[in-house]
Order: C-alpha cells, then sequence, then structure tokens
C-alpha cells in the first residue's frame, strides 16, 4: 500500500481564478492613492506654512514692546539688537522656535515728532517658508499697525494678520 499524501495543489477561488490581486487592480489603487496625495500634500504644506507664520508675528510683537520699553527709559528707539537683547538682526540671526524667519534691521526716526520705528519680518530663503505667497513680509510700526505683503507687494494683512 502506498502513502497518501497530504498535499494539495493550490486551490481555485471561485470560477478557477487563482487567488491574489492582478496587475489592474494593483495600478487601479496606485493612481487611486497618487491623486489622494496630490490634493493632501499641497493642502498640508499650505496648513504647516500657515503656522509658522505665528513665529514671525509673535517676534515682531514682542521686539515691538522692547523698543517701546527702551524708548520709554531712553526717549529713544534704538536700531541695536543688543540694546534689545537679541544677538543681531538680518538672517545670521532667525527667529521662533523654527528659525523660518528673520528680522530686518529696524528703520528709526527720532527726529520725527513723535519718534517712530518700523519693525520687518521676512522668510529665510531655503526653508520652505520663502514659498509663502500670501504672506512674504510682515510689519509692525510704533504706532501699533501691523500689515504684510504678498509676494506681488499687494497688501495681504486680513490674511496674515487675521483683521
Amino acid at each position: 500500500m502506498s502513502p497518501k499524501t497530504t498535499a494539495t495543489p493550490s486551490r481555485p477561488a471561485s470560477r478557477g481564478r487563482f487567488a491574489g490581486f492582478t496587475l489592474i487592480e494593483l495600478m487601479i489603487v496606485v493612481a487611486i492613492a497618487t491623486i489622494l496625495m496630490s490634493i493632501a500634500i499641497p493642502l498640508y504644506l499650505h496648513q504647516v506654512r500657515e503656522s509658522r507664520r505665528t513665529d514671525a508675528r509673535a517676534a515682531l510683537v514682542e521686539l515691538a514692546a522692547r523698543e517701546e520699553r527702551y524708548f520709554d527709559t531712553n526717549s529713544a528707539y534704538t536700531p541695536t539688537a543688543s540694546q534689545l537683547g537679541y544677538s543681531g538682526f538680518g538672517t545670521s540671526y532667525p527667529v521662533g522656535n523654527g528659525a523660518y524667519y528673520y528680522i530686518s534691521p529696524p528703520t528709526i526716526s527720532n527726529t520725527a515728532t513723535p519718534p517712530t520705528f518700523s519693525l520687518k519680518a521676512q522668510p529665510l530663503p531655503g526653508k520652505g517658508q520663502d514659498l509663502d505667497t500670501d504672506c512674504a513680509s510682515f510689519t509692525v510700526t510704533s504706532a501699533g499697525q501691523q500689515s504684510s505683503l504678498n509676494s506681488g507687494g499687494a497688501d495681504s494683512s486680513s490674511i496674515c494678520w487675521g483683521h
């Protein structure tokens, strides 16, 4: 008597097909995933850029407060970063948690009546935030005016400052 073997060949699925995915089914899944990613990734990056704008706004408001404290003590504004507790201004001295923005040296006019200052924050090149075309720069003045320009130079304060 010969021993019985228990191994069976692959069992065909219903209607005689073998179980598994066809190339067409896999290509459809890849196409759907590509379409979803082409929508989701740009939206995600836009939301990330919007959240990083907070760093620029917060840094400008804080620096404006420091300028006002300096003015209260010295009756003049200062363009010197160290007198305001900063290391420096410009691209070598990024501000905020992610260091996506820098503050340009302040524009000061102590001869005007009343004396004035203007502070401007811009995105650091090459860090991704420079692709934010809605809010290419932020500005705060001694009068408390908060403004922003888009990459075309048009006012975008309502988008960037929310007013």
